[in-house]
């Protein structure tokens, strides 16, 4: 098999992670560690199957990846996230590059807004009370999706 073949794969493992995390998140408000974790260590092998340098392309990865855990912690610290949504955010800064990132980031806060007001429109319809609780992996997986699905249009040589 050849290194853009496996890359693919990879990208399709990640979406399909991505499915259940969405799945998971919907049915119980939960995004298990260990689906994180998964995510997590696929990059590596990502990395190293793209061609990726140690300096500076793989520490930018790590170093992204902190960026987006210590912002997103914050949101988790007054009650806006949860922190499996946190650890995924996290998870997925370690597979893109920073300018694709950003895009996910986007089309993530879209997602989440849209996702929100359906549930607001939700709750009003059947009359419950109390707070929302979005489900807020799902429009992470979706954009992380989107991203995987504008990406692999690309040559894999374009994703860094």
């Amino acid at each position: 098999m050849d290194s853009e073949t496996f890359i693919y794969l990879l990208w399709g493992g990640l979406a399909i992670a991505l499915i259940v995390a969405a799945v998971t998140d919907l049915k119980r408000r939960h995004i298990s560690n260990w689906l994180n974790l998964g995510i997590a260590l696929g990059a590596p092998v990502f990395w190293i199957a793209s061609g990726l340098t140690f300096w500076p392309d793989m520490i930018g990865q790590i170093g992204l990846a902190v960026i987006i855990f210590t912002i997103f912690t914050g949101l988790f610290a007054i009650g806006a996230m949860g922190g499996g949504d946190v650890k995924l955010l996290t998870a997925l800064a370690l597979w893109m590059h920073w300018l694709t990132f950003l895009e996910l980031l986007v089309i993530m806060s879209i997602a989440g807004g849209v996702l929100t007001l359906l549930m607001m429109i939700s709750k009003r319809i059947q009359k419950t009370e109390g707070a929302i609780k979005v489900p807020y992996g799902v429009a992470i997986a979706l954009s992380g999706i989107w991203t995987i699905w504008g990406i692999t249009g690309q040559s894999s040589q374009t994703i860094f």
